[in-house]
């Protein structure tokens, strides 16, 4: 038999043998690389939908804007407006177009709207596109379609503006602007706002004299492209050192470029993908804590298996690629049903706006994605496996076949801390301290987890904040069902990871926990020293992933804004009071074995 036919055999038996273990291994691979998948493919994809508006709108390239002077009620200056028309590069323009802004009342709620004078023609830049109804008329509104999504508003209905009614006309969509409630105000609007089109007779009676009307105009360039380039040239307020502005002098034009746009029509899905690529990698620190217990365990069952092969003439070399490659198969596996099952949900993540014309589509795999992904799946795998299947490789041969309970390290400062405190904790306290690394493990994967709910909890706080809840519901409603999935997931992976932890403690400790009861322990107490010794770890995860979340959350958020601290003070017991729920069954098992078949079966 060949060599690779030969491990092949061997890897395939042992994953027969033991199905239950292979599957958590899966699907904890599985749940990061989806994650993984999810927060890559979600690139770029907003643009689609972006390009399709722009085109069916005639969106501009750049959009200008003046407002009147703080001071002096004056009327705006259109001068800088007019040169802007007639600028080297423009092939086209529409407006200027006054602009008001006041409340705007529907359906019981009001919300802060831009008003804009329109013409009943069509215009050569910026037609918004209606979805509803009709274009503006005298007495009739135009409202931009996901700020009538928001509230509710649709053709036939009727709004309030400044103690004025409109009947609603229609509803359009536009590329002049990101949707509601992402409104690309160019720096001088009160904070979101919807846009709503009226003509320009009816904006006019809505002006108030302490606040003359602002005007916009909409630009078209012969290269698209450059339009960033024509706005840092043409908008003193990029530049280094903008002029100095007298109270009474006239504001210099405001511009935007379109690809500022489209970026702030990407708000949403940029947000989910953020939440998604970093719960993503926190799934990965969580699968390499997982996997390396459940390889640390199995091959602590593994050993004599270790013995049999080196005695019937197999190598170092040859027992530690037998133990990789099972792990590496799952991990090509886990890589694939992640790629699958990421490409599939994509598409539930992706539809961008009521703004925007279509949807974005069902995204593509790359060869750069598949090829990360694959590779973050193996280097999983790898990184867990590599060490302990070199170390059960390099196990003595006599030592493998005999199997017997090592000897526990004697350290002279834990037993005397420990000799006075009651038989759980002591057993507990000795049972961490005997598997260093273990415990950390187990550490780190409750820190991991706790980072990752303290950090949504934080990114909660920062939606209600901002207000995007309540301007925008269905929006908010959408991130925080990304941020829920990433959370149960985070706490699923890490409650398997408690269970297999203590699982692999009771089998690693039998020999000690059978002594102990010999001695006179109950199982009650063998169980309750099994179950401490996943609680100190615990506790110590809970505190340590506190300041982590924070810190995770002001290095990918845009704000610092923290949870309430009650919910800071109740993650630390409520985590333990889950964990020890967890670990109560698989520890209580793990105590009630015969004191005298352990004994036996442990003599070395």
């Amino acid at each position: 038999m060949g060599r690779a036919r030969l491990v092949c055999r061997l890897g395939a038996r042992d994953l027969q043998r033991r199905p239950g273990e292979a599957a958590l291994l899966l699907l904890a691979i599985t749940a990061a690389t989806t994650t993984l998948t999810l927060g890559l493919v979600l690139h770029g994809v907003i643009s689609k939908p972006y390009q399709s508006t722009r085109e069916a709108t005639a969106g501009p390239d750049v959009i200008a804007a003046v407002v009147p002077p703080p001071v002096g009620g004056r009327p705006a200056d259109l001068t800088g407006l007019r040169a802007l028309a007639g600028a080297r590069g423009v092939t086209a323009h529409s407006g200027p177009y006054p602009v008001t802004w006041t409340r705007l009342a529907a359906n019981g709620r009001t919300a802060t709207a831009q008003v804009q004078g329109r013409d009943a023609a069509t215009a050569p830049v910026d037609q918004p596109r209606l979805t509803q109804g009709s274009w503006v008329h005298q007495g009739g509104a135009v409202v931009e379609a996901a700020f009538a999504d928001a509230l509710g508003i649709r053709a036939g209905d009727e709004i309030v503006l400044r103690g004025s009614r409109f009947e609603v006309v229609g509803v359009a969509i536009t590329a002049a602007t990101a949707p509601y409630p992402d409104l690309a105000c160019l720096g001088f609007c009160p904070g979101a706002a919807g846009l709503v089109w009226l003509t320009r007779a009816d904006v006019r009676s809505l002006a108030r004299r302490a606040r003359p009307l602002s005007y916009v105009m909409n630009l078209k360039l012969a290269d698209p492209a450059t339009a960033p380039a024509f706005v840092q040239s043409h908008d003193p307020s990029r530049g280094s050192a903008p002029p100095d502005i007298g109270p009474s002098d006239p504001e210099p034009p405001l511009l935007l470029a379109w690809q500022d746009i489209q970026a702030a029509s990407a708000n949403l899905v940029r947000n989910q993908r953020k939440a998604l690529l970093t719960g993503g990698w926190l799934l990965v620190l969580l699968a390499v804590a997982s996997v390396a217990v459940l390889v640390g365990g199995r091959m602590a069952d593994q050993i004599r298996r270790v013995g049999l092969l080196k005695a019937v003439g197999g190598t170092p070399s040859l027992v530690a690629v037998v133990l990789l490659a099972e792990y590496l198969v799952v991990a090509l596996l886990a890589a694939a049903a992640g790629l699958l099952l990421g490409r599939l949900a994509a598409p539930l993540l992706i539809d961008p706006s009521a703004g925007l014309l279509g949807r974005a589509g069902a995204p593509s795999l790359d060869a750069p994605t598949v090829g990360l992904v694959t590779t973050v799946a193996l280097g999983v795998a790898f990184a867990a496996t590599f060490v302990p299947a070199v170390r059960a490789a390099r196990t003595s041969t006599v030592l493998a076949l005999a199997d017997s309970a090592r000897t526990p390290r004697r350290t002279a400062w834990l037993i005397t801390a420990s000799a006075r405190l009651p038989v759980p904790l002591l057993l507990g306290l000795r049972l961490a301290a005997r598997r260093p690394r273990r415990a950390l493990l187990a550490m780190l994967s409750i820190g991991i987890t706790v980072s990752g709910i303290v950090a949504a909890l934080a990114a909660h706080a920062d939606l209600a904040d901002s207000g995007a809840s309540t301007a925008d519901p269905a929006r908010a409603d959408r991130l925080n069902q990304v941020l829920l999935i990433i959370t149960i997931t985070l706490a699923a992976l890490a409650a398997v990871n408690a269970i297999v932890v203590t699982w692999a403690t009771a089998l690693d400790a039998r020999h000690a926990s059978a002594v102990a009861r010999a001695l006179g322990a109950t199982p009650r107490q063998v169980s309750a020293g099994l179950s401490a010794a996943q609680l100190l770890p615990a506790l110590a995860g809970a505190v340590l992933g506190i300041p982590g979340g924070i810190a995770l959350f002001a290095a990918v958020g845009d704000s610092a804004t923290l949870p309430p601290l009650w919910q800071l003070i109740a993650v630390v017991p409520v985590t333990v009071l889950v964990v020890a729920g967890l670990v109560a069954v698989p520890a209580r098992v793990g105590a009630r074995r015969s004191v005298a078949g352990t004994l036996q079966s442990e003599l070395a």
